[in-house]
């Protein structure tokens, strides 16, 4: 596992954070048996505290740097996925019509994603079901997701 300079316990797991050039590199969910380590720096502690705001307040917004990642087709995806405002999803096949791709390459793009919790591709549901997440199709990352939008107030089907 790579490093982290951080790693925040929450309910639903833990969340690693990492952090490059002074920006927020990369958010990664971990299980819950995971060790927690203490931040290193200041942009650490603040993404563990503001990783801490969401879990107590489902309408926290985050604000911290972030690094730039992606292709600008990700990064479109990322924007979409972005506007879903807490409490409601949007299927893939829909972000995909908008965007005008394929819902599997929006699926890919929301598994890419750097910054989930900043970026909430939790909310991206696919049309019969809750569908994966993070590149997972079960196990810790779907119960991840369906903290998240229980969280956030979503009745799961």
């Amino acid at each position: 596992m790579a490093e982290f300079d951080a790693i925040q316990r929450t309910p639903f797991g833990c969340v690693g954070v990492r952090i490059e050039d002074d920006r927020l590199g990369e958010l990664m969910f971990l299980p819950p048996q995971t060790q927690v380590l203490k931040p290193r720096g200041a942009l650490a502690a603040e993404a563990c505290r503001q990783i801490m705001a969401l879990v107590e307040n489902p309408d926290f917004s985050f604000e911290l740097p972030l690094a730039e990642r992606g292709t600008p087709f990700q990064r479109r995806v990322w924007h979409a996925i972005s506007a879903i405002p807490r409490g409601c999803t949007r299927g893939y096949g829909d972000i995909a019509r908008d965007l005008d791709s394929a819902a599997r390459a929006v699926g890919q793009a929301c598994g890419q994603n750097f910054f989930p919790l900043v970026i909430p591709c939790h909310r991206v549901v696919a049309a019969a079901g809750i569908g994966g997440f993070a590149h997972h199709a079960g196990g810790f990352h779907l119960q991840v997701k369906r903290w998240l939008l229980a969280h956030e107030g979503h009745a799961l089907r």
